[in-house]
């Protein structure tokens, strides 16, 4: 795994990378492909939420658990998948939110979500690998501990970024956002299990450019073209 991080991240989470638990999250994602794994998504997407979404430009975070763990899927950007392969069920249900929450919203014809992270949207996992065609095989292994540094990062160097806390295990991380300087909005997870227990008409888009516009930022477009 090697370690390919846009600058201004780098400089706040450079000493995460010498730390014991990321030298072994290194030595087990290599034991993974040692042993014959797909690893999804591959290495140069691994840090794609961080390279596509700079620190000094960040206004928005989307928490989510796991990559996709099927073929084609994955590319480091959570509930995003990359254009050719069919938008999963979660992010079929965020499009439906969104035409009832955003005037003229029209569903693309794809699931990659990369116009959302180069406008300051960090769609961000807890674990950012997965072994293929097995959901949850890579957590606990150390990648937890470094993405909620990332969140805690966040809270105590920035200021007013909206988080975007969609089901109970998003939730669970407002515990290290600092809610007296940022934005918590928090809705039913966008799966066919839980979307329509809260997810379908939370507005969380209108609210967030509602918001980004109060404090003097532009809104995010969050049409795909």
């Amino acid at each position: 795994m090697a370690i390919d991080l846009e600058p201004s991240w780098l400089n706040v989470l450079g000493g995460e990378f010498q730390k014991d638990y990321m030298v072994k999250l290194r030595e087990f994602l290599k034991s993974e492909k040692e042993s014959g794994q797909t690893v999804y998504p591959k290495n140069s997407d691994i840090f794609n939420a961080f390279n596509k979404t700079p620190f000094d430009e960040l206004k928005v975070v989307i928490l989510g658990q796991d990559p996709y763990h099927g073929a084609h899927q994955a590319h480091g950007l959570s509930f995003s998948v990359q254009k050719g392969i069919n938008p999963p069920p979660s992010l079929k249900n965020i499009y439906k939110e969104l035409i009832t929450d955003i005037p003229g919203f029209n569903i693309p014809s794809h699931g990659e979500l990369t116009e959302w992270a180069e406008q300051g949207v960090m769609m961000l996992n807890a674990t950012l690998t997965v072994r293929a065609g097995s959901p949850g095989s890579h957590q606990k292994k150390g990648w937890e501990i470094f993405t909620d540094t990332v969140i805690k990062t966040i809270s105590d160097e920035k200021e007013g970024i909206i988080f975007l806390l969609w089901g109970k295990f998003a939730q669970a991380k407002a515990e290290l956002i600092d809610a007296n300087k940022h934005h918590i909005l928090k809705a039913a997870h966008p799966s066919p299990y839980s979307a329509d227990s809260g997810f379908f008409g939370c507005k969380h888009f209108s609210k967030t450019n509602a918001i980004l516009q109060e404090e003097g930022k532009k809104p995010i477009d969050w049409q795909i073209h």
